[in-house]
């Protein structure tokens, strides 16, 4: 069983994927879920709760980069587990996908979100 949670911020979307992406529903799920995204210009698929994932999962994945190509959308994949890691890997699926560190997924989001993020610096006074 799948379950993915959807966090907006601006123009950016961030699902976090929870167990696994074995059997077709669970890949037609995420692919609903991410082309819902209908106003988001960067998608983060977050699948460090990922248990597994097999054959129908692996495919969708490639379909949503191709998707996500066309459509002028940067699908990001953020922490996958290493079941996740090593299918993609074993398939030769590794290079497909841009896989995010933390600190990529910060900044793209602070870059699509709507309040402009300031820098303060505090100073003692001597």
């Amino acid at each position: 069983m799948l379950h993915i949670y959807v966090d907006n911020v601006g123009g950016a979307a961030v699902l976090e994927c929870e167990g696994r992406i074995v059997r077709s529903s669970a890949a037609f799920q995420l692919r609903d879920a991410v082309l819902a995204q209908h106003d988001a210009r960067v998608i983060v698929l977050d699948l460090s709760r990922v248990s597994s994932i097999e054959g129908g999962g692996l495919g969708m994945l490639w379909y949503l980069q191709r998707w996500a190509r066309d459509h002028d959308v940067r699908l990001k994949v953020f922490n996958p587990t290493r079941a996740v890691k090593d299918k993609l890997a074993t398939l030769g699926l590794h290079p497909e996908f841009e896989i995010a560190s933390l600190d990529e997924i910060l900044a793209l989001l602070a870059a699509y979100s709507p309040v402009p993020h300031t820098e303060t610096t505090y100073s003692r006074a001597a």
